[in-house]
Order: C-alpha cells, then sequence, then structure tokens
C-alpha cells in the first residue's frame, strides 16, 4: 500500500475559473488590434488622420502599416475620416471609383 502512495501523482489543483470576477468591458481589449477601436471621444479629421491601426511585419515579413482612418473627400469638397473595419465596403466602394488614365494619372468619378 505505502507502494502505491508514493506512485500517486501529485497535480496542482487550479482554481475554479467560474469563481473568478468578471473584468469590466473597458479593460478587455475587444479587438484583435488596438488599433481597431473607435475612440469614444469625438476626434478631428487631422487626429483620426493620424492614426495608425496597424504598424508590423505580417507573416511574409513585409512590413504593413494600416490607418486606423482613410481620409476621402467628396465631391463637394467635404474630407470624411473611414474607420479601416467600420466603413470597409464605403472604402471599397471609393477604391472602385478611382481610374487611371493612359499617364498614370487618378480621374476620380
Amino acid at each position: 500500500m505505502k507502494d502505491q502512495k508514493e506512485n500517486q501523482i501529485n497535480q496542482p489543483v487550479s482554481e475554479d475559473w467560474h469563481s473568478q470576477e468578471e473584468p469590466n468591458v473597458k479593460e478587455i481589449s475587444l479587438t484583435a488590434n488596438p488599433g481597431d477601436r473607435i475612440a469614444d471621444e469625438p476626434q478631428t479629421i487631422e487626429e483620426k488622420s493620424q492614426q495608425v491601426a496597424v504598424d508590423s511585419p505580417d507573416i511574409t515579413g513585409d512590413h504593413i502599416k494600416v490607418p486606423t482612418y482613410f481620409i476621402v473627400e467628396e465631391p463637394d469638397g467635404e474630407k470624411k475620416a473611414l474607420h479601416h473595419v467600420k466603413d470597409a465596403e464605403e472604402i471599397s466602394d471609393v477604391i472602385r471609383q478611382a481610374r487611371v488614365d493612359e499617364e498614370g494619372n487618378r480621374i476620380w468619378w
């Protein structure tokens, strides 16, 4: 019987995770990239244009830099900040509107 007790494996008992207190939602980063978050307080176009969502090498080793907001100019001249996640469809629409002439100059429709 003594040999059987000596051969028992004593594993540490982990704390019951159900009994742990839940963190506050504000303490949790709900996105993969902190740059994906939209600020709670209002920001100017200039402030938004300076934010970077991703600034790191990708899996191939190429360095990737993605702005948090893409600043586009409406036909009436008004500038608008489009969030790279929330407004992705609208950003795609803007890119599709771009055309290039024979000399390589962009023409916006």
